[in-house]
């Protein structure tokens, strides 16, 4: 029968999947949509608000640039679509930024994107579930005193739903996210639909007035201020890269499915920001962040910075005379924005396999798990983001400063990538239909990758001192962490080089039996290493306690043991470092031997049993490890509670045998196998 912990995992994650139902994982554009793209779809909850913060530091006076704020937020947005769809049709692996970049870049410039991607998928879970807490907040209040507690139980919920894999979490989200898509879609008819039969809408803060902390609104002042309203309002790109990573996920043909959801996502996202932002900017909402020093003053001169965020404003506006209307569109804007997060539940998972399978991050994010997901890699994220809601208080606008930044240094190295990618492609393609889609590729990546550059600068100058700083310290930290790794594995992989020495045959085998007394664990380990043939055989013990060694010898000789029985001196009573001693004297002697040395230990059933048991055993082995032409053999005696253990079925360790499926990730390096084996 299972043990308790083994039957919660099932009741939580489910029953372990066949590496032969790999297949069954993949996901139909249906699917893919809102697993990939929730993240993305969702951000335009939030994207609004943030410009109207950014604005809202000259007070009222640069409320009016927010269409064009937001006009070139989408030209962006589209334009990073056009080029990732390049992305996905040529780099179908899996790898996304982190392929291409390294690819045609370099090694050094795939670290790069891969340490972005990472940091930022860390804050795209930490920024949507809060945001997502927030929103909640206005319609339940009694959430609001609780915001972090809450976002944190939420993170572990989309962790244990992502284990349970990638097919079952993409239908339990699906559903919520083309629900979220309804209510926005139908909230912009039904509000434009009412201002042309000539509505009068106004926001529950129309009236209210903005009050900064008293900015220049003209010359540099008021274009840094455009420029920083305008990286705030980027956060609606955030998710885009997704699809690339996921697109191993995609069914077949995969590059294809995956640039058609792409052009989706795009749309969609697209006609929900622009229409939000319309819907705000014509029914005058306006939305201040005492945490960014800009304030909402009411007509007494009273400071009632508490208002709703900008779509529950917008929702309430426009459902002004249908009450059902706005709690949908509230509760469902706080559920895509928690299930946003499994956009980098799905992302950051394979990048780490990716990562882990080209050495730069350890082996064990490589391996799936019961339920075919990358569980190390899922939990890892989990952990991360949940530290993250803690350490910012679950705060929207402290966190989104560090955002963006990882995502746009992606964005921009990937599509400068490609560029030499397609440069290299035509110096070889002679066909003319061939070359002309090439040269039109060719001109959206660069396009793109100029466009994407800009914003990078812009994003580094306007929020670097606000938080960004952290992000950037964050990803130099994971870009020296893996060069280290990947060195590591690399030297390791040298060493581990067949060589001439190695198919020679040992001089001779010297066996020593370590004995504390006798009983049947020794004469078991000296039977054994007597069938082994080795050139000598010896017996030792140390003599911590004369009288008892002295008791030991005359035992061994009245009962004839064949084997010849020598006492180490221990004046100090040590045990470890008289064996180590004589162990090493026997390899001075005789350079090109080898050591074997058969340790007895206990097998026991019950976990306490372990404490009382074999620790002396633990700590020579230990120490042996590291003598070289020395090997350890442990000759195992199972105690009776070891048969409670007998007739259980044994899941495999994290990691154990767990390799990926599929051709195109079973493809490995001899170098790559040797550094992560077992040793």
């Amino acid at each position: 029968m299972s043990k308790a912990p083994d039957l919660v995992k099932r009741l939580l994650l489910g029953r372990a999947l066949r590496s032969a139902q790999a297949h069954e994982q993949t996901l139909p554009k249906t699917i893919a949509l809102p697993v990939f793209a929730s993240d993305a779809l969702s951000s335009v909850a939030y994207a609004p608000q943030e410009i109207l913060i950014a604005l809202g530091l000259a007070g009222l006076a640069t409320y009016h640039f927010t269409p064009w704020v937001a006009g070139a937020v989408i030209v962006i947005l589209l334009t990073v679509v056009a080029s990732y769809r390049q992305n996905v049709r040529a780099y179908t692996s899996g790898g996304g930024d982190f392929e291409v970049a390294t690819t045609n870049l370099g090694s050094n410039s795939g670290i790069v994107v891969a340490s972005a991607l990472l940091v930022d998928y860390v804050l795209t879970v930490a920024v949507s579930v809060s945001s997502g807490i927030e929103n909640l907040g206005a319609l339940i209040h009694f959430i609001q005193p609780h915001q972090v507690l809450a976002a944190i139980t939420v993170v572990a919920i989309l962790t244990i739903m992502n284990l349970r894999g990638i097919r079952e979490s993409g239908v339990a989200f699906a559903i919520p996210t083309y629900l979220f898509m309804l209510g926005v879609f139908g909230m912009l008819i039904w509000g434009f639909t009412r201002l042309a039969f000539g509505a009068h809408l106004e926001a529950e803060t129309a009236h209210l007035t903005v009050k900064g902390p008293d900015l220049g609104v003209s010359g540099f002042a008021l274009v840094f201020l455009l420029l920083r309203a305008f990286s705030s309002g980027c956060a609606a790109l955030t998710g885009v890269e997704a699809i690339s990573n996921g697109v191993p996920a995609f069914r077949p043909p995969k590059g294809k499915n995956a640039a058609t959801t792409l052009l989706l996502l795009g749309t969609v996202a697209a006609s929900m920001f622009g229409g939000i932002v319309a819907l705000a900017y014509i029914t005058k909402a306006k939305f201040a962040d005492p945490g960014v020093n800009t304030h909402l003053i009411n007509a007494a001169g009273k400071d009632v910075s508490d208002q709703d965020p900008v779509i529950a404003q917008v929702a309430h506006t426009v459902f002004s005379n249908f009450t059902p209307g706005f709690a949908y569109v509230t509760v469902m804007t706080a559920l895509i924005l928690v299930l946003a997060a499994n956009t980098a539940f799905n992302g950051f998972p394979v990048l780490g396999s990716v990562l882990a399978q080209n050495r730069y991050l350890p082996r064990q994010l490589h391996t799936r798990g019961d339920r075919l997901a990358f569980s190390n890699g899922i939990i890892i994220l989990g952990a991360m983001a949940g530290l993250l809601i803690y350490a910012y208080d679950a705060s929207v606008t402290s966190l989104i400063q560090l955002y963006i930044v990882g995502v746009f240094v992606s964005f921009t190295v990937s599509q400068t990538g490609m560029v030499r990618h397609w440069n290299r492609l035509l110096r070889t393609e002679t066909d003319p239909a061939a070359r002309r889609r090439m040269k039109t590729s060719r001109a959206i990546n660069t396009f793109g990758g100029c466009v994407t550059g800009i914003v990078l600068v812009v994003v580094l100058v306007t929020k670097f001192l606000l938080g960004a700083w952290i992000a950037c310290v964050a990803m130099g930290v994971l870009f020296v962490m893996m060069r280290g790794i990947r060195r590591h594995y690399d030297r390791v992989a040298a060493e581990l080089e067949i060589t001439g020495e190695d198919v020679a045959l040992p001089s001779r085998n010297h066996a020593i039996v370590l004995v504390s007394k006798i009983h049947r664990p020794t004469m078991r380990a000296l039977a054994y290493a007597r069938a082994t043939r080795p050139s000598t055989l010896e017996a030792i013990t140390v003599a911590v306690d004369p009288e008892e060694s002295q008791k030991l010898q005359e035992e061994w000789d009245l009962r004839a043991v064949p084997v010849p029985l020598k006492i180490l001196d221990s004046p100090y009573r040590e045990i470890t470092r008289p064996i180590l001693e004589y162990v090493k004297s026997v390899r001075r002697r005789s350079p090109r031997d080898v050591v074997t040395v058969f340790l007895p230990e206990y097998v026991v059933g019950r976990w306490w049993e372990h404490l009382l048991h074999n620790q002396s055993a633990l700590r020579l082995k230990t120490r042996l490890l590291f003598q070289p032409g020395v090997m350890v053999v442990s000759v195992p005696w199972q105690l009776a509670s070891s048969d409670r253990l007998k007739g259980r079925k044994e899941p495999p360790a994290p990691g154990s045998v767990r390799r990926p499926y599929g051709p195109e990730q079973e493809v490995e390096s001899e170098g790559t196998r040797a550094a992560g084996g077992i040793v």
